[in-house]
């Protein structure tokens, strides 16, 4: 049944009155006819939409997980190269420990270590090599001509003069007494 003047007479309303409901019927019509409108032309786009939506996913839609995944390996092999650097540089200071331990000649430490296949070294929680005493006595076994020793040769006693020129005895026996003293004998000799 729709709402007429007829029908609102017909109720026994007023004029002033069945005026005043119209009016407020025919806006609220307006309104939900708007709104009608409205969803008409979204449910119109929608096939629009839709479609694109399938484009972007046939077409990678995903594109921001490859570029995470992307960037992910590239962190996960810069860390794992930086790692390997760090634990590369711990290995070649304990070999120079090592070396220098068994007194290898510091000149010859850099040619020992580019001819020493480190990456087969393991280290222990230390820092130093497992085996290091194995390891050390290779080193002295291979490199024996570039282990440096020093030799002490004891400090000669000093050779007093031979002779003395002088005609005067009491100076010979002055000189003799000053040489015996700084020899660490007597200044004179005892019969």
């Amino acid at each position: 049944m729709a709402l007429t003047r007829k029908f609102l007479k017909a109720l026994g309303l007023e004029d002033e009155k069945i005026e005043e409901i119209i009016t407020a019927h025919s806006d609220t019509v307006t309104g939900l006819k708007d709104e009608i409108d409205k969803y008409k032309a979204d449910a119109e786009k929608l096939p629009a939409v839709q479609a694109e939506l399938d484009k972007a996913k046939a077409s990678g839609g995903d594109s921001w997980k490859v570029k995470y995944d992307a960037i992910k390996d590239e962190f996960d092999t810069y860390k794992s190269e930086s790692a390997a650097k760090e634990i590369a540089g711990k290995k070649r200071a304990a070999l120079k420990q090592i070396l220098a331990d068994c007194k290898i000649s510091e000149k010859r430490h850099e040619a020992i270590m580019k001819v020493t296949d480190i990456e087969q070294l393991e280290l222990g929680e230390d820092g130093a090599f497992k085996d290091a005493d194995k390891l050390s006595e290779s080193l002295k076994t291979e490199w024996a001509d570039f282990i440096e020793t020093t030799t002490t040769e004891p400090t000669g006693t000093p050779t007093p003069p031979a002779t003395v020129r002088s005609t005067d005895k009491e100076k010979e026996a002055e000189v003799i007494a000053r040489v015996r003293t700084a020899m660490g004998l007597p200044p004179h000799e005892t019969k």
